[in-house]
């Protein structure tokens, strides 16, 4: 069959897409690169806000408009949420739960009888390109391991303990051996990924007990992939030591940290049932920066929970300005059911979440400018993605957009014949411009 991949929200569809596509291509089929040429298309799915079922459902409806022919299976947290609001769409033929999610490649397996062509592998999609294989990096650079999934915390606003389940890890062993076949295949970049990324490792029985440090420490040890970067870490449960690794591999472990922090006081942090406080956070922070050169910190915050006063909202904007983000992922709080939040008093009017939200995107937006202007002149490591597009004033030129190790956005021109793809180079940050850095390429001699 001809299978197209689809997901919305967390690094972690994308590392699970990643695996089912794996598992798809060695069972013999073929993996689109549009949903156009495809014959079944697999959407996985996001839940975590109302905004976010809201995407998930208008991506089904998009799916079936971009190919009405295609079985559709939806997979993800909004099919575990709502399973029978999944299924009403048109198009669509499976849905499979959270729990069903690693066996899709086999739930998929009873259409094949229908819908196996025996000489898709020798003709092209409609573009004229060859299907690809689960394993082709030509357009990869950085890949998204999965190490562990459910979570143990209940924070009050958050549907995704329901519907991921209690915190389950894989073997460091496992996780080892994928990072060695990715490196070995050219990616360039591990994100590791987890729905409690920090608590990997807590919950394996026996000897197999470990932590996220033991793992980090154990890649970067016995595997040579350049780059390794940690994806979302709640700001507790961290072993002590953790930021030393940053001193043992500054040069492969990215000086870039994602911690939620959600909201900026005592009295929201309590009911948000989060296992910090604002002076733990501040020290976890202080640590970090005091451990890891040019460390650039991003966070999620939520605005509007219920309870919150004006006077609340004034403490966090300030505590946030204070701990000087590079971005922020901000929601405006919304109910979601099944969660202790949502039966709360004091829900806070839409029209001061919205002017909150404001007040809190345009403090982000300034404290994130002062960040990224801090590397202005200087020289950092590029990851080069994608593909150069050409230049319209400078024929012979194509732009190519890549990322530094503490993940800031960079565009660079090169030569037409420089493919600069999947590679790691040098670069100059010459100017900023709103949240991306213009640069000029430190090419090594011999390849100019």
């Amino acid at each position: 069959m001809r299978i197209y991949l689809d997901q919305l929200g967390c690094r972690l569809n994308y590392s699970e897409n990643n695996s089912l596509a794996a598992r798809l291509a060695a069972a013999g089929h073929q993996i689109a690169s549009s949903a156009e040429a495809a014959q079944v298309i697999v959407l996985n799915t996001c839940a975590v806000t109302a905004q976010a079922v809201s995407r998930s459902r208008q991506a089904v409806r998009q799916l079936h408009s971009a190919n009405p022919d295609a079985r559709i299976a939806v997979t993800g947290c909004y099919a575990t949420l709502q399973p029978e609001n999944a299924a009403s769409f048109p198009g669509v033929s499976l849905v499979a739960d959270n729990r069903q999610k690693e066996l899709l490649h086999i739930l998929l397996e009873p259409w094949s009888a229908e819908l196996d062509d025996p000489d898709a592998i020798a003709r092209l999609q409609p573009d004229g390109t060859p299907f690809a294989q689960a394993n082709d990096t030509t357009n990869r650079t950085r890949a998204f391991i999965k190490v562990q999934d459910g979570c143990n915390n209940k924070c009050t606003f958050c549907i995704v303990t329901a519907l991921r389940g209690e915190s389950r890890s894989r073997p460091l062993a496992k996780i080892v051996a994928e990072v060695e076949q990715l490196a070995a295949a050219g990616y360039q970049e591990a994100v590791l990924t987890g729905v409690h990324l920090g608590s990997y490792g807590r919950d394996l029985p026996g000897s197999l007990a470990t932590d996220l440090k033991q793992l980090t420490a154990a890649l970067l040890a016995e595997m040579d992939i350049p780059r390794l970067r940690l994806s979302s870490l709640e700001p507790w449960e961290l072993a002590d030591g953790f930021f030393d690794l940053w001193q043992r591999w500054p040069d492969r472990l990215c000086p870039h940290l994602h911690l939620p922090l959600q909201a900026g006081t005592d009295r929201q942090l309590r009911a948000m049932a989060r296992r910090c406080t604002v002076a733990s956070f501040r020290r976890l922070v202080a640590d970090a920066r005091a451990a890891i050169p040019d460390l650039i910190l991003t966070t999620d915050l939520i605005v509007g929970f219920p309870g919150e006063s004006d006077a609340d909202f004034e403490e966090g904007l300030a505590f946030v300005e204070e701990l000087r983000f590079a971005h922020a992922h901000i929601f405006p709080y919304s109910a979601r059911t099944g969660t202790a939040a949502a039966r709360f008093a004091e829900q806070v009017p839409q029209a001061a979440k919205k002017e909150r939200s404001q007040r809190m995107h345009a403090l982000v937006e300034r404290t994130g400018q002062a960040e990224r202007q801090r590397f202005v002149g200087d020289t950092r490591p590029v990851l080069w993605e994608g593909q150069g597009q050409p230049v319209t004033n400078q024929p012979g030129m194509l732009l190519w957009s890549g990322h530094t190790d503490n993940y800031l956005r960079v565009l660079a021109h090169a030569p037409a014949g420089e493919d600069l793809r999947n590679r790691l180079l040098p670069t100059r940050l010459d100017e900023l411009h709103s949240e991306t850095l213009l640069g000029t390429l430190l090419l090594p001699a011999d390849s100019r």
